[in-house]
């Protein structure tokens, strides 16, 4: 299965491929116009799939995770975007970032329902209002990072430097090892 191609069209053509609040939020950005979006097989949404059934470097992707803790009785949520080839640092920096004893994965329902987005497809555009957004700083450097659109059957592909300048975004040294 290596080697299947991957066809790419400027998103804003093709917003059928996209989860409802990442259409919402491209069609409002200054930025849409550098974003392309191609198809996959929902089946290989999962990076490594991905990377393996369309020859992709595993360093060009990013993921994106929702993170939650709660200090004094309120709930404190993150998405934080990470390179595929390293993971969010969850027990010290995000923990600490989210000002919180203890955090963890946000709750997989609750993060598709909150988001409106698939699992496996969730992605740093289109988050709900009053989430913060945490990008590792090694993502702005990728020239054509590669993450979820929302849903598993796409993937969104874009400067890096832009997931930085979302908004809200906060680039953060040192956010996954």
């Amino acid at each position: 299965m290596a080697g299947m191609s991957l066809e790419f069209l400027p998103v804003l053509d093709r917003l059928d491929l996209v989860a409802d609040p990442v259409a919402r939020a491209l069609k409002s950005s200054p930025h849409a116009g550098d974003v392309r979006v191609t198809q996959i097989d929902p089946e290989l949404a999962d990076t490594a799939a991905m990377t393996e059934a369309y020859g992709t470097d595993l360093e060009q992707s990013a993921n994106c995770v929702v993170i939650s803790g709660k200090r004094a009785g309120e709930e404190r949520l993150a998405a934080c975007v990470v390179r595929a080839d390293t993971r969010a640092d969850v027990n010290k920096r995000v923990k600490q970032l989210l000002d919180v004893r203890k955090c963890s994965f946000h709750p997989m329902e609750r993060a598709v329902e909150e988001t409106g987005m698939e699992y496996g497809g969730i992605t740093p555009i289109g988050l709900p209002e009053g989430w913060r957004l945490l990008v590792d700083s090694r993502i702005v450097e990728i020239d054509d990072a590669i993450i979820g659109s929302g849903i598993r059957g796409s993937k969104l592909f874009l400067p890096g430097r832009l997931l930085g300048e979302l908004p809200g975004a906060e680039v953060i040294e040192g956010l996954a090892g």
